[in-house]
């Protein structure tokens, strides 16, 4: 009886080794790992140039993929390790919309206050994930009162229509639209898309583009214009441009005699827009119809990574 006593209880420490053993090799299968989540295609600031503007609207972009869902997205602009600056300052900005989404594109334009301190800043992206876990990836600012800016584009002039018969669509002086004017283009009509920036120097291209209401599509910056939605009017660039002034993408050959003013003219259901160095046909997506267009002038200098876009609004007829 002695000997089995003893094997049992050695039988039963064993099985109890055996289960303990077991039990641990399943808690260690079951540990959940949290996925944090992701950010892609980030943007701060137009043509993604990290410069913000006192009283001006910042531009921010970035691709959001949850981990499991996201909870918040915010952004914090705090001082850089390293730098100095007049006073403290420091901001947030916090958008929950996004709340319960697995993937979002957060494009927001807000503005930075007037009472922001220049200096360089670290940008601060925040995503809360609904699993607990968070992200924060750091970026650099650069905020400027619009004074010291290396160059300050503004948008001048823009003039839409037909020289010839003195019909014009569009009319504005730096925002302030004109009388007089009727929001048209005319199907097989020959007209003007006169766009004037003014702050620039060094080098920067001009693009005058016309894209159909319908497919929601208004880029901001030209690396960001889809081709296949969109009709190029006119490229015009200015290059080693020594001194601050104006731009247009009209010019006057004075080596003529008499001199000639070249304006950058397009005809309204024309086969072929004006892209450079090749034009693209205007087909399929971009098939001329009537209905209501963005004529859009974006700007971008090269040189000092600064730029703008404006858009108006259009009407096209078949008459």
């Amino acid at each position: 009886m002695k000997t089995n006593f003893k094997f049992l209880s050695l039988l039963f420490v064993a099985l109890f080794t055996i289960t303990a053993c077991t039990n641990d090799d399943n808690d260690d299968e079951e540990e959940v790992i949290l996925v944090e989540p992701t950010l892609e295609d980030v943007e701060v600031g137009l043509n993604n140039n990290e410069i913000g503007v006192m009283g001006r609207d910042l531009h921010f972009n970035a691709s959001v993929l949850a981990g499991d869902k996201i909870d918040m997205v915010s952004i914090k602009i705090q001082p850089k390790s390293g730098e100095t600056y007049v006073s403290d300052w420091s901001y947030e900005r916090k958008w929950d919309e996004y709340k319960g989404i697995k993937n979002a594109t957060v494009h927001k334009h807000f503005d930075i206050p007037e009472n922001a301190v220049e200096g360089i800043y670290d940008f601060i992206i925040i995503v809360e994930d609904e699993n607990g876990t968070t992200l924060e990836e750091v970026r650099t600012i650069t905020i400027y009162l619009a004074e010291n800016l290396p160059v300050d584009p503004q948008v001048g002039t823009i003039i839409v229509g037909n020289l010839e018969t003195d019909r014009y669509a569009h009319i504005s002086y730096f925002g302030e639209v004109q009388n007089g004017t009727d929001g048209l283009l005319i199907m097989n009509e020959t007209a003007v898309a006169q766009g004037s920036i003014t702050g620039v120097k060094g080098d920067g291209k001009l693009y005058v583009v016309l894209i159909n209401k319908k497919h929601n599509h208004k880029p901001e910056s030209i690396d960001a214009i889809d081709y296949s939605k969109t009709i190029v009017w006119n490229i015009a660039e200015h290059i080693d441009k020594a001194t601050t002034g104006n731009f247009s993408n009209t010019f006057s050959d004075f080596t003529a005699t008499p001199f000639v003013i070249i304006y950058p003219e397009f005809t309204i259901g024309a086969a072929y827009d004006n892209n450079l160095p090749k034009p693209n046909p205007i087909d399929g997506l971009k098939a001329w119809e009537a209905g209501d267009y963005y004529l859009g002038f974006l700007y971008e200098n090269t040189t000092y990574k600064m730029g703008l876009f404006k858009y108006i609004e259009v009407s096209l007829v078949l008459q």
